[in-house]
């Protein structure tokens, strides 16, 4: 018998090392960072079949903001972005449906 373990994963790539100046906080921790997903066979990512959009997520203060410095909202009221993967979510989602991973 032979199990075959696979699927689309995540994956977050840094795209710079440099850290910018965030537009919220005044910090200088924040990273350029996309979400691609990987056709992965046993956990391995193999083969990248979406490529993400870039934004800039603050390690201090934890907001993102899209490339042109428009704040990517978490708030109540809007479109809730899961930080894991950057994916739009229902406001009511407790899980990211594409990662697994819990939304605050």
């Amino acid at each position: 018998m032979f199990f075959f373990i696979g699927g689309i994963q995540p994956k977050r790539v840094i795209m710079d090392t440099q850290p910018r100046v965030c537009p919220s906080c005044g910090m200088a921790e924040a990273r350029m960072v996309r979400i691609d997903h990987y056709i992965s066979i046993f956990f391995l990512p193999l083969l990248r079949v979406k490529k993400g959009t870039p934004y800039l997520e603050c390690q201090s203060c934890g907001r993102a903001f899209s490339e042109f410095g428009e704040e990517i909202s978490r708030g109540p009221g809007r479109q809730k972005i899961c930080p894991h993967c950057a994916v739009p979510l229902d406001s009511d989602f407790a899980y990211c449906p594409y990662c697994g991973r819990r939304v605050e």
